[in-house]
């Protein structure tokens, strides 16, 4: 009885617990927080200054890249392919690389300063971003110049091919009657009818035909 008392008692005061300072920890720095939020949006916002062009980023790619990705993007070993794929959406195997399915440049920009390469994440400065950046979207021929320079500047003008493929969440709006309906819960159907049984769709084997179990 008294391990019920216990357990009533602690949920009970939990909240409170919980609500109250535990002493622990500090506020993070100027110099963390900057740290911490290299975040880019596809407007640009968050780009740090560099540059790079396609021409450079090829020797880094294939030197800290091409193991997992391979030499052109095909992807080794079943690591993600990044570039191909054009036109595959609407097919059975859909092939979701940076030119057939990716949003935005930013992203690419954004996931290669976060998490590239993998094993030595954050180990690539801005001009080296830039390059590898620059280099990918060469692969997925949406950059024809590979001297062209991808800078804070120039990298937001860039469109990829599926951008217009995505759009914001309108569930909210779209789909408001769908949410807003009156559920029943007490007599909601004037008949019930019982329209197919597991034995007539030859799911559940009768006792003569049914397999025995030693």
């Amino acid at each position: 009885m008294w391990r019920w008392a216990s357990l009533v008692l602690l949920l009970l005061f939990a909240p409170l617990a919980q609500a109250a300072p535990l002493g622990l920890g500090r506020a993070p720095t100027a110099a963390e927080l900057e740290a911490w939020d290299i975040d880019v949006r596809p407007d640009g916002k968050g780009l740090p200054k560099g540059r790079g062009t396609a021409r450079e980023g090829e020797a880094l790619y294939q030197e800290r890249c091409a193991s997992c990705h391979g030499e052109f993007g095909e992807g080794i070993n079943r690591w993600p392919e990044l570039a191909g794929g054009e036109g595959s959406l609407t097919g059975d195997r859909p092939l979701r690389t940076i030119g057939s399915y990716w949003p935005y440049v930013s992203t690419v920009f954004d996931f290669l300063r976060h998490a590239m390469p993998f094993g030595n994440a954050q180990s690539l400065v801005p001009d080296e971003i830039y390059a590898v950046t620059a280099y990918l979207l060469g692969l997925n021929d949406v950059l024809k110049d590979e001297d062209f320079e991808l800078n804070e500047r120039t990298l937001p003008s860039i469109r990829l091919p599926n951008e217009a493929g995505f759009f914001d969440d309108d569930r909210e709006v779209a789909e408001a009657a769908f949410w807003n309906r009156p559920v029943c819960m007490v007599a909601c159907t004037a008949e019930v009818r019982i329209t197919g049984r597991a034995a007539v769709l030859d799911v559940t084997p009768d006792t003569k035909s049914a397999p025995r179990i030693e």
